[in-house]
């Protein structure tokens, strides 16, 4: 089934309602490199962020 542009508009309120943005900016060739790490981890780039982040915070409050 097609996705429709009705579903694509819900899907777009949805996420701005529910999620907060932040952009990063790396070097011309990282986002290649970054996408190919966080793949072979059979992960999304954003989940493989989030769960950086979320290691690196949980350490700081451990300490």
């Amino acid at each position: 089934m097609a996705y429709s542009d009705a579903q694509k508009e819900a899907t777009a309120r949805y996420n701005k309602k529910a999620y907060d943005r932040i952009e990063i900016k790396v070097k011309k060739g990282r986002k290649a490199l970054i996408t190919a790490y966080a793949v072979k981890r059979q992960k999304s780039v954003n989940q493989f962020i989030v769960e950086l982040i979320d290691r690196e915070m949980a350490k700081q409050e451990d300490a």
